[in-house]
């Protein structure tokens, strides 16, 4: 594994062989083994970190390998969905239209189905390129193929990307409905 790549893989694995040498350095009494897996576990926590970095702006998502993904036209649409649902639900109450308001939270929920579809569609479409990214680049490394090897790296980043962006809406929805049930 290189030492530029930010994957979970990577920092699992420098976080167990950083904790079992400094476990080594414990029973041993060797100071030198346990700073040296303790460097490996920080370095082992920042490379998670970085695993994990996103950008999220509305309809993209740019990560920490430098892909930008747009967003599935379902998370858009439902997102716009949400917001005129809303402002008819509101514009409703404030006339006494019950229509309107009805009218309003049905757009609203209809909103929120279609943009939780558009993100299980980029959470599983980014699952897949990844899986394909890494099976395809390692048969592309075995075989000497540097082009496709790098096609393949590409459509793991791809995919990394599309998946972190969709992970990032469905924890930031989850923790304002956490909040909005605690009130």
């Amino acid at each position: 594994m290189s030492n530029d790549n930010t994957s979970t893989l990577k920092s699992v694995v420098d976080a167990t062989t950083g904790a079992f040498q400094s476990a080594i350095g414990s029973v041993t009494g060797s100071t030198g083994d346990q700073a040296q897996g303790q460097a490996k576990q920080n370095k082992a926590d920042a490379e998670y970190d970085a695993s994990h970095a996103t950008a999220k702006v509305p309809g993209f998502t740019a990560s920490s390998s430098g892909a930008i993904t747009k967003d599935d036209p379902d998370r858009t649409s439902g997102s716009y969905n949400q917001t005129v649902g809303s402002a008819k639900e509101f514009v409703g109450g404030l006339t006494g239209s019950e229509s309107l308001k009805a009218s309003g939270r049905q757009q609203n929920q209809e909103g929120q189905q279609q943009e939780a579809k558009g993100q299980v569609n980029d959470y599983v479409g980014g699952i897949s390129d990844r899986v394909t990214g890494t099976l395809g680049g390692a048969v592309a490394s075995v075989t000497g193929n540097q082009g496709a090897q790098a096609e393949y790296q590409k459509q793991h980043a791809t995919g990394k990307t599309a998946q972190r962006g969709a992970e990032e809406d469905i924890l930031k929805k989850a923790d304002a409905e956490s909040t909005a049930s605690h009130k």
